[in-house]
Formats: structure tokens, sequence, C-alpha cells
């Protein structure tokens, strides 16, 4: 019985079945406490709610698309630009998007720490390891080959499939600059998605253009500013009612009163 409830969620509360544990930062230090709770996904235009859905799952790159699909089914389509942060980049998401023709402007993760000095000056990271397409291997620092060994398929929780490739180093014990390369005990592994590197190298020159650069200063602006005014000007921290089906109801009224707010004031 317990098990059917839990269904492809880690958790449940007794209190709130529909409900799963999230680390949410309430308390004063802002550590992260495990709560029951809801992840409440919108999309903005100017600050107006566009559409809002209800999901039983802490991480956002898993509701994308289904957020995506309940957005196309109340408006008629899909928004023709998406800008979003880097909790909703993945290539599961990017293929997603490109399929549907919506230009992408999600980051994806550690996007902002590629653009500093220190990432791109140390020779370690894989990322500037040199790649040599005919052998199709890597080069380490010290100019030995890192050669492909296998491959891994992993499945997401959505059921997309994921294909990366493994390479390897060889003799690795005896080299000087080991303790900076190479943490582990063994030869050095590492693990490539090509479709990723593909699709972040789309992504960045996106993100990096001029538009990209107004969308990202703007998002925060736009999203995040919507939430704040429903937490902290009207004080709406928490769903006063439980089970999804009733969260979803409290959750489209919020968003009613909020863009009835918005034309209020502008009138």
């Amino acid at each position: 019985m317990q098990e059917k409830q839990l269904g492809n969620r880690n958790s449940y509360s007794k209190t709130d079945p529909d409900a799963t544990f999230m680390r949410m930062k309430e308390d004063h230090m802002l550590n992260g406490q495990l709560k029951p709770g809801y992840n409440w996904q919108i999309s903005t235009e100017n600050q107006y709610i566009l559409g809002y859905t209800i999901h039983q799952t802490a991480n956002d790159t898993n509701t994308l698309q289904s957020h995506m699909e309940s957005l196309k089914e109340n408006l008629g389509q899909l928004p023709g630009i998406l800008i979003a942060d880097a909790g909703y980049g993945s290539v599961e998401n990017y293929e997603y998007l490109e399929k549907n023709n919506v230009e992408t402007f999600v980051k994806y993760q550690y996007f902002h720490k590629e653009q500093s000095n220190k990432w791109k000056a140390d020779p370690y990271r894989t990322d500037n390891l040199p790649y040599d397409q005919d052998s199709d291997s890597y080069t380490c620092p010290m100019g030995k080959k890192i050669n492909f060994v296998q491959e891994k398929v992993r499945i997401t929780d959505n059921g997309f499939r994921l294909l990366n490739r493994i390479y390897q180093a060889q003799n690795c014990g005896r080299c000087p600059v080991r303790e900076s390369c190479n943490k582990s005990r063994g030869n050095r592994r590492i693990e490539i998605n090509p479709r990723l590197n593909y699709y972040k190298s789309i992504i960045k020159k996106q993100l990096c253009s001029e538009r990209g650069i107004k969308y990202r200063r703007q998002r925060p602006a736009d999203v995040e500013a919507v939430f704040g005014m429903i937490k902290g000007n009207r004080n709406y921290r928490r769903f006063l009612l439980r089970g999804l089906e009733k969260v979803e109801i409290e959750a489209g009224l919020l968003s009613l009163a909020h863009n009835l707010g918005k034309l209020a004031n502008k009138n």
C-alpha cells in the first residue's frame, strides 16, 4: 500500500500523502529543512502569470516538459522563446525544445563558472582537454592519450535515454601532476555526453549574444519578482490546503488574484 502511494517519488508525507519532502530554506540560518511540499512552476510575461503547474518532485529539470505541455493546452501553442535558469538545462529538455521549435535561452550547469578566467586557465578540467576526432581520444596536460573504453546508458525519471562515453588514461600512477589531475585511486576516467556538448555549444552562443544578455537580465525581474510579490508582499508562504487537486486549485486562485491585482494597479 505504501509503495503504491509513493509511486515514482522518493518520499511522501503522512499528513498529506500527495506532498513530497523537499528542502525548504525557512530557518533563520537558511540551512534548509526537509518539509512536505509541492513544486510550483509558473510561466510569466511582464510579471503576468501565463500558466502554472504543480509537481511532486523537487527537481526542476523533470518539470519542464509537462509544464510546457500544460502551457500549450491552455494557450493553444507553445511560446516562441523560453528563458530559464540552469535548473532546467538538460539534454532531454534541450532536445524537446528543439523539436518543438522553441528558441532556447536556458542555462546549463556551470555556465557562469565557465566564463571565469580561473575555469578557462585550468588545464585539468575535462572541458579544457584537447580532443582528437580522428582517434576519438583526449589528451591530458602531460601529453598522454585518454582513450575511449566504453559507453554508458542511463535512463532518466521521464524515461529519456542518455548515452555517455567513457574515456580512460593509462599509467597515471607515476605522473608528477597526478594530485592536481586525478583524485581517484586508479587511472583517470572522464565521462562525456556528446549530445550535451552539442547543445551547450549552441546555447552558449545564444546566452552570450546581445539578446541573450538582455533576456538573462530580464528573467529574475520577470519571474522571481512574481514569487516575491506572492510570498513577500502578500505573506503567502505556504499552501493552506492538502492534496494535489486542491493545491492546484489554490495555486490557480493565487495566480488569478496576482494577475487581477496587476491589472488593477495598472489602471
